[in-house]
C-alpha cells in the first residue's frame, strides 16, 4: 500500500490542512517553501496522465478551496504535480504541491 494510501488510512499520521469526502491537504514533511501542502485525491490514481477528468474537475475546486483558506489566492501560489519516473515522481499516487507563503524563483 502506498504512503499516501496509508495517510488517508489514518495510519500515518499528518497535519490535515483541508479535507472532504473524496480529497486531502496535508502538509508536507520536507517542506520546500514557507508553505507546502499536498493534495492528493483519497481514491489511488497512479498519475495526472490517467486522471479521470470528473475527477480533475472536482480536484480543481478543491485546491481552490485550500488556497483560499491559506489565504495565498491574491498573493499566489505555484501548483506542480509530478508525473512518471522522468518527471519526478516519487510516490505513485497523484498529487499536486501548493508552494506558496514567499516569493518562489522561476523555473525556467
Amino acid at each position: 500500500m502506498c504512503i499516501f494510501c496509508q495517510i488517508i488510512e489514518g495510519k500515518i499520521p499528518n497535519k490535515t490542512v483541508l479535507e472532504d469526502e473524496n480529497f486531502l491537504a496535508f502538509e508536507d514533511i520536507n517542506p520546500q517553501a514557507q508553505k507546502h501542502i499536498l493534495i492528493i485525491p483519497k481514491d489511488h490514481i497512479v498519475s495526472f496522465d490517467v486522471m479521470p477528468p470528473k475527477v480533475m474537475a472536482n480536484m480543481t475546486t478543491f485546491i481552490q478551496k485550500v488556497a483560499s483558506k491559506l489565504d495565498v489566492s491574491k498573493e499566489g501560489y505555484r501548483l506542480i504535480t509530478n508525473i512518471g519516473d522522468n518527471g519526478g515522481q516519487e510516490v505513485h499516487h497523484l498529487h499536486f504541491h501548493l508552494l506558496a507563503g514567499e516569493k518562489l524563483g522561476t523555473l525556467v
